[in-house]
């Protein structure tokens, strides 16, 4: 995965994907050279400290794309009509797991929900390990402060009335298995201590990075699957950005891409629900105009929503109903949401002094904190956590979709990146896009009855 930046009016972009994090979204005030010192965070940001957000007619005249409040993603997924209903995560608690976090998240938060009438909330920071102090000259920093804001932001646009729990871990993830263990061992710790009902991971590492994985050895990669495991146990819902490489993604360095189709971990893990990516066409009032497609911003080098067959997972049994697409192996992504740079969310940060404001990000950890508020509220609606909803998620594809409120990506284009050929989103579950994307006012209560336990 990898982080891409545009500054005001330019048009530069830059795959920075450092050593193992792929976080996705950042913003800068003009393009940034390659560097390992920089998360595998996958994420883009276009515009950079705006001083106060912009309509998407002003901003297709200022750099030629859309760009999106909360408001407008509000109208486009159905979620007013829950609100009105009561149906605010309310009650429930979202685990969103960063390295180095940002040190002005609370304040940037509260601009951001002033701005558009959201409700405040606060935010609980648990630091785990000796995080460093906050330098904003330190590019892997301010890349993870980048990627913070944008996954408090959006987690709490979807899902108001939910809390937030943000780990800020201390050792940088980037590509192999930098910086993993840190964040594994506090996702466990919050579960064990009963903390949090779904967990947010806007990050991921290229499976062929693994020790190992050359040898066929994946035994790097299942040694970390713990806290997964202990989440299924414990009912709590596990989410992961399926990553911002299309079909393939970054090798070891950081810099360049596999020529051929791989995929990333935790997103390709069976026991985690890989978030995609797609593109919305809205006007002002968040009524689309046209259908949406998949995130492929290959030709301006934005990346492309992830997606494929794990090399290290064979097909789970909730796919079996998918097999003639992802044939004997897990197959990502599970389900989409809004990540294109095209039709980015404007964020509010202010870490950097230097750059305090507005900024337009997308990447699928956009996508990711989106849907961890659509599965809080799912939680509110039930009356429980709705825990791993895999099965769920699946048996709702398969029986009446429509009415589950799963709606098919199905225009024909595709997640295609740095010359690696990717797949087509068309009728049914593809690996552009998974089962599709998502009308909420009617897949927060199917998925809340469909995923009720013991």
């Amino acid at each position: 995965m990898h982080i891409a930046r545009i500054g005001l009016g330019v048009a530069a972009a830059t795959s920075v994907a450092a050593l193992a994090v792929t976080a996705l979204g950042t913003a800068a005030p003009a393009a940034v050279p390659h560097t390992l010192a920089v998360p595998a965070v996958a994420g883009h940001t276009l515009a950079h400290d705006v001083s106060s957000p912009l309509t998407s007619e002003q901003c297709q005249a200022k750099w030629h794309i859309n760009c999106y409040t909360p408001l407008q993603y509000r109208k486009a997924y159905d979620l007013n009509a829950l609100y009105r209903k009561g149906v605010t995560g309310k009650g429930r608690t979202i685990v969103i797991v960063d390295s180095y976090g940002s040190p002005t998240v609370q304040h940037d938060l509260d601009v951001y929900s002033h701005q558009f009438g959201l409700p405040s909330t606060k935010v609980k920071v648990v630091k785990w390990g000796h995080v460093p102090a906050f330098d904003p000259k330190n590019s892997d920093m301010t890349g993870w402060a980048g990627e913070t804001t944008l996954d408090v932001e959006l987690a709490h646009a979807v899902a108001p009335a939910a809390k937030i729990v943000l780990v800020e871990t201390a050792v940088s993830e980037t590509e192999g298995t930098t910086g993993l263990p840190e964040m594994m061992d506090a996702e466990k710790h919050l579960i064990d201590q009963g903390v949090g009902d779904v967990i947010s991971q806007s990050f991921g590492a290229t499976e062929n990075t693994f020790p190992g994985f050359d040898h066929g050895d994946f035994s790097s990669i299942k040694k970390l699957r713990y806290a997964f495991q202990d989440a299924n146990r414990k009912h709590v819902t596990v989410l992961a950005a399926s990553g911002d490489g299309g079909a393939t993604d970054l090798k070891l360095d950081g810099k360049t891409y596999y020529k051929k189709r791989v995929n990333s971990w935790p997103s390709s893990d069976p026991l985690v629900t890989s978030i995609g990516g797609t593109e919305l066409h809205l006007n002002d009032a968040g009524d689309r105009v046209k259908p949406d497609s998949v995130y492929n911003a290959s030709e301006h080098d934005f990346g492309a929503g992830g997606g494929g067959q794990s090399h290290v997972f064979t097909r789970p049994s909730f796919q079996d109903g998918v097999k003639s697409k992802v044939g004997t192996r897990r197959g990502t992504p599970d389900i989409s949401m809004a990540a294109a740079v095209n039709g980015g969310a404007w964020i509010y940060s202010s870490y950097d002094p230097t750059a305090v404001g507005w900024d337009v990000t997308g990447g699928t950890s956009e996508a990711t904190p989106i849907f961890s508020g659509i599965v809080a509220l799912a939680d509110q609606a039930a009356g429980h956590r709705v825990g791993n909803i895999q099965k769920a998620l699946y048996s709702l594809y398969a029986h009446n979709a429509k009415a589950n409120g799963i709606v098919d990506v199905n225009d024909g284009t595709n997640n295609s990146y740095q010359g690696v050929t990717g797949y087509k989103a068309v009728n049914g579950y593809d690996m552009a896009t998974g089962v599709g994307t998502v009308d909420a006012l009617k897949f927060v209560p199917a998925l809340a009855k469909a995923s009720s336990h013991s």
